[in-house]
């Protein structure tokens, strides 16, 4: 089987003609099937991947020009829509649905020859932060299978962790790609809010929600975004400022301002190894030549509540749609109209989708209104200030990606709150739209990787990456 390192190494060997793309994509497929029961994927595209892969392969052949993800195999979330392919959510009320269009992030990488080799597994709705949630069983972490590989893209970060593609795509809504990253020992990037169109993704909470990538290393995370970022017609909320070459402004001669918030490296519950790998990282930044130094975030223990809040709300907005009379599943029990609507979403949804939609629908409620969701939108408020304040002064905010390293099945899922919180130091990126990586920082005395968290104000992604690939050194 072909040993990925990087984007760039397997294009130089597909080009000296040591290996082909339709080798690449039948060994990814055999691996995949020996790996099953990590329960990554729910479908590999097993004739779409090789007829792509072989069209590439003529290419290589014929010396014609080549797209800058020729060869590279890309496995999707299954929040992403892909036409003429399955997509469910991870959840039974799409069960055996078809996608008609493809999301533009899909038409952007195979318009690259990038190779879409299959649909990952993941949270229901993307709700959940241990993938435990799928209607489709949990996906183990290749690391350690008696752990949780981080949620709610679980599959995509299992399925890179374990060599089962070269690269994911996930969705991160408060924490769902850099989470399971930092579980996995992958690089997991959730951009500014509006950098990538996410017309095709199943939407979760819309002024929350992006697609990121989930990879290997720094660099590969950085030509992915080259390609899916930009403004699209399709998207309103998408930007049209200019999209920098990424993968070219990965280096930087710069002595960059570093802040890292004091609150979350003191937070109770904070693991003392991920603490510590987190110092160690801050140290040798400072020995190297650059400014670090601690600030003050006063609003960590409302960044939980204000996120559920929103998010909630806007996801039982969104998820009225699926209702068992458009499409997607529909209760064979219902006798007439108002049964099918109640028999079908309470067979379709799962525990936890239910529990977040009741939660939304309550608090946009007559009476509530004000009390919870006007309350949280002035949180939110409070929140993206003192972030851009931070940012003022700082290319970036340091935290750890998560409290501690990828814990074991079972350990959170019977109490929702403690749950939620694993998502405490990821979810300010989202409530204040900027964007956010989570990079290894080390291994637990346990085995398992640790993630530290990088922050940085709106379409500064290359700062991100430049200070990422500087840390991976260290």
């Amino acid at each position: 089987m072909y040993s990925f390192t990087n984007i760039f190494q397997l294009q130089a060997d597909l080009k000296k003609g040591s290996i082909t793309c339709a080798d690449i994509v039948n060994d990814l497929l055999a691996e995949i099937k020996r790996k099953a029961h990590l329960n990554a994927y729910l479908e590999a595209f097993e004739s779409s991947a090789l007829t792509q892969a072989k069209k590439i392969d003529e290419k290589i052949n014929s010396n014609s020009p080549l797209g800058k993800l020729a060869g590279v195999v890309i496995a999707i979330k299954d929040n992403i829509c892909y036409k003429g392919h399955k997509v469910s959510a991870s959840s039974k009320i799409l069960e055996g649905f078809e996608s008609l269009y493809s999301a533009t992030v899909i038409e952007k990488l195979l318009a690259e020859d990038a190779i879409i080799i299959g649909r990952l597994n993941c949270d229901e709705f993307a709700m959940g932060s241990s993938n435990e949630n799928s209607a489709f069983a949990k996906v183990l972490n290749p690391l350690n299978e008696k752990c949780v590989p981080g949620g709610s893209s679980g599959g995509a970060a299992a399925a890179v962790a374990a060599n089962l593609c070269h690269v994911a795509l996930g969705s991160d809504t408060g924490g769902s790609i850099r989470q399971p990253a930092s579980f996995t020992g992958t690089v997991g990037l959730k951009p500014t809010y509006g950098r990538v169109s996410r017309y095709g993704l199943i939407a979760y909470a819309s002024s929350f929600d992006q697609i990121g990538p989930i990879t290997k290393n720094v660099e590969d995370a950085a030509l992915i975004m080259e390609i899916i970022s930009g403004q699209d017609k399709m998207d309103t909320t998408s930007s049209s400022q200019k999209v920098s070459e990424y993968s070219k402004e990965i280096k930087s001669d710069k002595k960059f301002k570093i802040a890292y918030l004091k609150e979350c490296v003191e937070a109770e519950g904070l693991d003392s190894e991920v603490k510590q790998a987190l110092v160690n990282q801050l140290e040798n930044l400072k020995k190297a030549g650059y400014t670090v130094e601690p600030v003050s975030f006063p609003y960590l223990e409302y960044l939980v509540p204000a996120y559920y809040v929103l998010t909630t709300a806007e996801a039982s907005s969104n998820l009225s749609r699926f209702d068992g009379v458009h499409f997607g599943y529909r209760s064979s029990n219902a006798t007439d109209l108002e049964s099918v609507y109640k028999k079908s979403r309470s067979e379709g949804f799962g525990v936890e989708v239910k529990r977040r939609i009741m939660l939304g629908t309550f608090v946009l409620s007559a009476g509530y209104y004000d009390a919870y969701y006007s309350k949280a939108q002035k949180v939110r408020r409070l929140i993206q200030n003192k972030t851009f304040e931070i940012l003022k002064n700082f290319d970036v905010i340091v935290t750890p990606s998560t409290p501690g390293p990828a814990f074991e099945f079972g350990k959170n899922s019977k109490d929702p709150i403690k749950m939620y919180l694993e998502d405490i130091f990821t979810v300010q990126a989202n409530i204040a739209g900027v964007p956010a990586i989570s990079v290894p920082c080390g291994i637990h005395t346990n085995g398992l990787p640790m993630g530290i968290q990088l922050m940085s104000n709106y379409f500064e992604e290359s700062t991100l990456f430049a200070i990422s690939s500087l840390m991976s050194k260290y």
